[in-house]
Order: C-alpha cells, then sequence, then structure tokens
C-alpha cells in the first residue's frame, strides 16, 4: 500500500484490512521517498494515497477498497481468488 504519515484515508484502508485479518502490510511511504511516488503515478496513473494492491492486483484507493468489501468481493480476493 502507497501510504504517507498523515494520510485519513490510509490509517482506514489499514483498518479495514486489519479487521479482515490481513497482517504485515508493506506499507511504502511516498512522504519519505518521492520517488516510490513517481513509481506509483506511473503504475497506477493515480497521485492520492491510499493506492492499495492485494498480490499483483491494483484495489485502488479506500473508496474503492471500501466498495469491493461491501459487494462481497474483498474476502474472496484476499482468500487468493480471481480479481473481480
Amino acid at each position: 500500500m502507497y501510504t504517507t504519515a498523515v494520510c485519513p484515508y490510509c490509517i482506514r484502508a489499514e483498518q479495514l484490512l486489519t479487521h479482515k485479518g490481513v497482517g504485515g502490510i508493506d506499507k511504502i511511504r511516498v512522504d519519505l521517498h518521492p520517488e516510490r511516488r513517481v513509481e506509483m503515478m506511473e503504475r497506477t496513473g493515480r497521485r492520492t494515497v491510499p493506492q492499495i494492491y492485494i498480490d499483483d492486483f491494483h484495489v485502488g484507493g479506500f473508496d474503492d477498497l471500501a466498495a469491493l468489501d461491501r459487494a462481497g468481493k474483498l474476502d474472496p480476493l484476499l482468500q487468493g481468488a480471481e480479481h473481480p
């Protein structure tokens, strides 16, 4: 997950993933490493954080993650099912 230190949506995304049993979230701090923000923008086409990946699947931001959860598609994705 691409993130910054003071991002409320990053915190909410981490809380949701932790609630779903995800441990050891790999956080890439783009505020500490500007070159990683460039990488994030090239990979995702987006400038805002969080940008969340589950394995190699780009989920998007917190709103996208929450929408997957509401649609019942997050749990299967976390369990290794095919991407939605």
